[in-house]
């Protein structure tokens, strides 16, 4: 017999939006990567943004980019900074959780701002949602999204969002290029939140596991079989977390056949009875659609919609 949650959904506190003109840190908590500063800093002036580079960027320390340090100091300083605007980060790979109990959350919540990355950067999401309280956006890094010539929704998704075009009552728009799959029908309301399905497996049994009560379920992956989609899905239902949820997202899971997916997703989720909406572009696709974390939004499965029910961003 399942539980379905009832515990009271408190949405996560709306960030500063992002001014014209803003000014927007890029760092590097995980992997390194060659980054061409010239074309980055171009690609941001040619949309009215000035861009910081952080010392860790430039770093590579094996498969780090730099020191544990230098990656923690680079991700205080650019929250604590008044003068910048919006947190991006270069790219994913490894290094996010061996940060987190290092983190100063207090630090963060002060100067909460818009935070954006995905991958191994879903460890910072949760942990940020646990222990901070503000949303941060699952979205679009700066190597290989905005500087690798990904499709024009996914610099489109993020800024929509960053800049407080979409407010409360808005649908998240969705390319029609890209069906969606009604796995499990219904309407659901709860905080979005997850992110890397790996990544949320890894950090269970820490401080920093998911908080499952009363949310929506993003999960989204790259080169995992399925067999081993099979067994993070099954890790978290026997941590007692899916029987926690109000309904499922599901992004992109790169490398897996898709009817075959289809049906392990009905498998996992069919005895809980909420609503599960696959297909959604987010993830290490293209388009990779951005996704407030923490955000109060109503999911419609069966009518393939998603809702923001409250301001991300506050205008300023």
């Amino acid at each position: 017999m399942t539980t379905r949650s009832t515990a009271i959904v408190v949405p996560h506190t709306a960030v500063p939006a992002l001014p014209a003109a803003g000014r927007i840190a890029v760092i590097a908590p995980a992997g390194p990567a060659a980054l061409d500063t010239e074309q980055a800093l171009l690609w941001m002036r040619t949309r009215g943004y000035s861009l910081k580079i952080y010392p860790g960027v430039l770093e590579k320390d094996g498969y780090l980019a730099g020191s544990d340090e230098v990656r923690l100091n680079d991700l205080h300083q650019a929250f604590s900074d008044p003068t910048i605007d919006a947190i991006l980060c270069l790219r994913g790979g490894y290094g996010s959780p061996r940060l987190l109990d290092r983190i100063d959350y207090e630090l963060l919540r002060r100067h909460a701002k818009p935070f954006v990355g995905y991958s191994d950067i879903t460890a910072l999401h949760l942990a940020i949602s646990r222990y901070a309280g503000f949303v941060t956006f699952h979205g679009p890094m700066l190597n290989a999204d905005l500087l690798g010539g990904k499709q024009a929704p996914t610099e489109a998704s993020l800024f929509s969002l960053l800049r407080g075009q979409l407010t409360a009552g808005s649908r998240l728009a969705h390319p029609v290029a890209y069906p969606l799959t009604t796995l499990e029908p219904g309407i659901a309301q709860g905080r979005l939140l997850g992110g890397n399905l790996s990544m949320i497996a890894a950090t269970m049994g820490t401080p920093f596991e998911i908080d499952a009560d009363g949310i929506i379920l993003f999960i989204e992956d790259i080169n995992e079989p399925l067999y081993r989609i099979d067994r993070l899905l099954t890790h978290l239902r026997l941590a007692g977390k899916l029987s926690r949820l109000r309904g499922v997202l599901v992004g992109d899971v790169a490398g897996v056949e898709r009817d075959a997916l289809a049906r392990l997703l009905k498998q996992t989720f069919a005895p809980f009875a909420i609503p599960v909406l696959a297909g959604w572009r987010s993830g290490h696709c293209d388009p990779n659609l951005s996704l407030p974390m923490g955000a109060l939004v109503t999911l419609d499965a069966g009518g393939k919609s998603l809702v923001l029910e409250q301001d991300v961003v506050l205008r300023r």
